[in-house]
């Protein structure tokens, strides 16, 4: 069974998150990503709480493909040092056989 992996992360606005979406998919790094909006973050960052509304992307992928994901999200994000979290999962085996074949070289 292939190991499938989501990634999260968070962007600035919908178009940003659109953008990152668009690239990961075309570039098979991620069979899909969500782009969910609403989300409240509070977080410290230079050396004050700041307050933000973002965009929250779920992207799905293998566990052999995130760390070419995670490189391209860290280089093509427009945070300083974005969010990048990966959490493996327990995947239907006829998803997880769609998530590997959409993250290959050769994919459906």
């Amino acid at each position: 069974m292939t190991e499938i992996v989501e990634m999260r992360s968070s962007a600035p606005d919908p178009a940003t998150a659109q953008a990152l979406a668009d690239l990961l998919v075309a570039e098979r790094l991620a069979a899909c990503v969500q782009c969910l909006s609403g989300l409240a973050s509070t977080y410290r960052w230079d050396g004050g709480i700041q307050h933000e509304q973002e965009i929250l992307l779920l992207a799905k992928t293998t566990a052999a493909r995130l760390p070419a994901l995670m490189a391209r999200l860290r280089a093509a994000h427009p945070y300083d040092v974005p969010e990048i979290l990966a959490t493996p999962t327990t995947a239907d085996e006829p998803y997880a056989a769609w998530v590997a074949e959409q993250t290959t070289a050769a994919g459906g």
